[in-house]
């Protein structure tokens, strides 16, 4: 298979590393220091166990080169997509099948479901309209990425834990080219499901990150320091429960209770979330799709979110101070 990985970061590098040493073509979409050890060298991938180098990937920053793929793996940050969105097109043949995997309520959240909000603009990550009117839905299947990453250096990416990403098609049926994408993700070495409800997966995983991604970065705090500290396991609680009210009003179902999500956050360790680790590479946050859009969903279903409103707002000013003042904002050290 043809494979592209837009956006070649964490889990995406993490992806490319594992597809490439099944066999396949694979390119990447990345840009700075990074793409030019890839050019340079390959990307190498350090397990807990072994090292992997893939020396085989087309690294590119101009999508327009790379032609049509056969899977196109997203692995932008939520807010990243519009800037692109035009150029995606070149890499969608006939038979092409893209797979989203931003963290968070995707663009397409409404799109192929039905219902009373049926193809509904979630304003927080899709706010011009852009991503749901140029990306064929038809062309989606939507994928949940649990494992945890970060890129140590250029070229190198580390991962902490983790191998599965379920995948599912946005109107819930099983069709051949799902399980054409789980069958190269299993090859791959990953765990790959094939779910009859998305959307009940992401906010699972959702659950987890809107609460605490925004808490370690205005913390400086890592998982298991959030689910051991009394007053911000309390705090996590209170916004875990706020957003389970929304996600069951739009029908989703929460297969795990919340003390084994927050003992499973907790079993990561000393693991800096990935909002940590923008606030301290002086980074954009990812906000709207993990937080601002389940505010804003909670407004669209009448749903009072008072700890999720006050993280937001703080969150929200963070990132402001960062992108205006151009600094980088470190408050741990290893221990």
């Amino acid at each position: 298979m043809k494979v592209c990985v837009v956006g070649a970061g964490a889990i995406g590098g993490y992806m490319a590393v594992r597809i490439a040493r099944a066999g396949h073509e694979v390119s990447v979409v990345a840009r700075g220091p990074h793409l030019a050890a890839v050019q340079a060298s390959g990307m190498k991938l350090v397990e807990a166990d072994q090292e992997q180098l893939a020396t085989s990937l087309i690294a590119t920053d101009r999508i327009r080169d790379l032609g049509a793929q056969d899977v196109v793996l997203l692995a932008l940050k939520a807010h990243q997509i519009e800037p692109i969105v035009d150029q995606l097109g070149s890499l969608m043949g006939p038979e092409s099948v893209m797979v989203t995997l931003q963290n968070g309520i995707p663009w397409w959240y409404f799109q192929k479901l039905g219902g009373e909000y049926a193809d509904r603009v979630v304003r927080a990550v899709d706010p011009n309209g852009v991503l749901s009117g140029s990306i064929d839905p038809d062309r989606l299947i939507g994928c949940i990425a649990y494992p945890a990453a970060t890129i140590a250096q250029p070229g190198v990416i580390r991962h902490i834990e983790g191998n599965r990403f379920p995948v599912g098609e946005l109107d819930g049926h099983e069709t051949a080219r799902v399980r054409e994408v789980s069958a190269l993700f299993i090859e791959a070495g990953f765990k790959s499901p094939i779910l009859d409800d998305i959307r009940s997966e992401i906010w699972l995983k959702l659950w987890g990150n809107l609460t605490f991604n925004p808490i370690s970065a205005l913390t400086h705090s890592t998982l298991e320091d959030i689910c051991r500290f009394q007053l911000s396991r309390q705090l996590s609680v209170a916004m875990m429960t706020e957003a389970k009210m929304v996600g069951e009003r739009l029908g989703a179902h929460f297969r795990v209770e919340m003390e084994r999500r927050i003992a499973g956050a907790e079993a990561v360790g000393r693991h800096k979330t990935s909002m940590l680790q923008d606030v301290e590479s002086g980074k954009p946050l990812e906000i709207e799709g993990m937080l601002g859009a389940v505010v804003e969903l909670a407004e669209m279903t009448g749903i009072e979110v008072p700890n999720l409103r006050a993280l937001y707002a703080c969150v929200s000013l963070l990132d402001r101070t960062i992108c205006q003042e151009g600094v980088a904002i470190r408050g741990t050290r290893e221990k």
